[in-house]
């Protein structure tokens, strides 16, 4: 078996599970953001780890467009939601008031099962800014959780806000529940790695100079633009070697599993199977 084989078969399952055909699309997180195109020359794509952040999970769309308005009381009918179609029960499906204090409740419209050790960070699209109202993150034990969980957005303050078509109002990161808790930070004087002190060193008097020589319209720094160190997975000694580096990110589209007919979405994809060719059940 090759070592992408052994990768395959050993990554951790996330399985979604539905009942009603008009679910809100679930799919692969986007790099881009509203904002970030409209920054002078798109110049906050070139922060890799904020565009890579961008696309590390899997976004719920809202199936339909509708309104909430909070008027700062604490009772559940103090948040009051109009769909833009009264008349389709979808809207009633997805949104809900269902704590009071101004919170916004998501139902999925999925039931989800990763692998043991492993559980869903539920949040809102990272660095997207919605005014008005803000996405509370959960992480739920979903290696052996029966039942579905909510999404939940909370007010800051009184007033109105409106979630679109097409928006995406949850973001499922999967992390590795169990083994966090193994995790010892380790607290160290930057003097006892003398090679990594003097590339930290050096990176930092990089930066000071090309700046400077940014800041002096220099023709060449002027070209460049900026540094590009991180993209290009170095440092300006060499200290740095990574084995896995990334500058972009495009994650994997459900796919029905093998064996369980599901009807045709923008998202489906063909049944997804082990390396030996058995369906991938993690469990």
């Amino acid at each position: 078996m090759s070592a992408i084989e052994v990768e395959a078969e050993s990554a951790p399952i996330l399985e979604c599970f539905f009942e009603h055909e008009e679910r809100p699309a679930l799919v692969p997180g986007r790099s881009e953001r509203a904002w970030m195109d409209k920054t002078h020359q798109r110049f906050a794509y070139r922060c890799t780890p904020l565009a890579i952040a961008n696309a590390s999970g899997w976004e719920l769309h809202a199936p339909v467009g509708f309104s909430a308005h909070w008027t700062g009381g604490d009772l559940k009918e103090d948040l009051l939601i109009t769909p833009d179609d009264p008349d389709n029960t979808r809207a009633s499906r997805l949104a809900v008031s269902a704590f009071g204090h101004g919170v916004l409740t998501f139902h999925p419209g999925y039931l989800f099962r990763t692998s043991p050790g492993w559980a869903l960070w539920t949040r809102g699209a990272p660095n997207t800014v919605k005014d008005g109202i803000a996405p509370l993150d959960g992480l739920v034990e979903t290696a052996w959780l029966p039942f579905t969980f909510t999404m939940n957005w909370k007010f800051t303050r009184p007033g109105s806000i409106r979630f679109d078509a097409g928006e995406p109002f949850a973001f499922l990161m999967m992390t590795p529940h169990r083994m966090l808790d193994r995790i010892q930070p380790v607290l160290a004087h930057l003097d006892s790695e003398p090679g990594l002190k003097a590339a930290s060193k050096s990176w930092a008097e990089s930066r000071i100079d090309f700046n400077q020589r940014l800041a002096a319209r220099e023709p060449q720094a002027v070209k460049e633009g900026w540094q590009r160190n991180y993209v290009q997975g170095k440092d300006p000694t060499g200290f740095a070697t990574p084995d896995y580096h990334l500058t972009k990110r495009k994650l994997s589209a459900p796919a029905p599993l093998q064996g369980c007919p599901v009807p045709a979405t923008p998202s489906s994809k063909q049944p997804v199977k082990s390396p030996t060719g058995k369906p991938r059940r993690g469990r």
